[in-house]
């Protein structure tokens, strides 16, 4: 396909600067908007959920500016105190209930770790959430948040059925702490994909940083070994923004998930 270079920029312009919430509000299938690291105007629907707020990693400027577009930002208690305005705090297990135009979501924190304790006070709190709505057929939506593998996964497989986890990988790490890491690397993924047994699992957070010590060839492999890389479902460009409903495993609200905003 070809075009002059007036038609291409004229294209860029437009879909850079237009707000698509209109467009958005005539969704009528449930979905969830994933948004990428390049995305700066694509609108957030019920609500944005933030794992966390004070790395930059996780929510760089980018994703600040989307923040007051929200109508409600759901992070840690420290998170919605420097944030302010539009954002709540919730505690482990704390739930809270999200209105949309089709459906009733109930959101509820889970706990999460990043990294070992002896790093809890320089990582500082993180949370992931877990949704449940009317109609899911498989189980809830897990989103681990910035967490590695430890009790608290265990806890969540307890209390929850999964069908859909979305899993921060990529091995964090930092030279200063060696190899500390601050989120699940392959053997992790494995292990919360084996604890919570969800039909599918969405990795996500493992490129785009320096501190990304592991990409994606490590956790297919370490599936393709334990006899499940069928669960594994990758983001075709975790660079833009992508909208996931009834094309995998059950139907999911729309809303926009701050995992890492810029938005991985």
């Amino acid at each position: 396909m070809l075009s002059g270079h007036k038609n291409a920029l004229d294209c860029i312009k437009a879909f850079s600067e237009t707000d698509f919430t209109a467009d958005l509000k005539q969704f009528d299938v449930p979905t969830l908007i994933i948004h990428g690291d390049d995305d700066q105007i694509v609108p957030i629907g019920a609500a944005a959920l933030l794992s966390h707020d004070h790395h930059e990693d996780n929510l760089d400027q980018a994703g600040r500016a989307l923040l007051p577009r929200a109508k409600r930002v759901l992070t840690t208690v420290p998170g919605a105190r420097r944030l302010g305005t539009n954002a709540e705090g919730l505690r482990p297990w704390q739930s809270t209930w999200l209105e949309t135009r089709a459906t009733r979501v109930k959101v509820t924190a889970t706990p999460a770790q990043h990294g070992v304790l002896i790093t809890r006070p320089v990582a500082g709190a993180t949370i992931g959430f877990v949704l449940e709505w009317e109609g899911q057929q498989h189980g809830a939506l897990y989103i681990s948040g910035d967490t590695i593998y430890y009790h608290g996964i265990d806890a969540v497989a307890k209390r929850f059925r999964v069908g859909i986890a979305i899993l921060h990988v990529g091995k964090a790490r930092f030279p200063v702490t060696g190899p500390l890491r601050y989120t699940m690397d392959h053997r992790d993924a494995l292990r919360a994909a084996q604890v919570l047994r969800p039909q599918t699992i969405i990795p996500i957070h493992y490129e785009g940083w320096g501190h990304f010590s592991e990409d994606r060839k490590p956790v297919e492999d370490a599936f393709r070994s334990a006899g499940l890389p069928e669960v594994l479902h990758w983001l075709p460009n975790p660079r833009r923004s992508t909208a996931l409903g009834r094309g995998i495993s059950h139907e999911v609200p729309r809303f926009c998930l701050f995992g890492r905003c810029n938005g991985r």
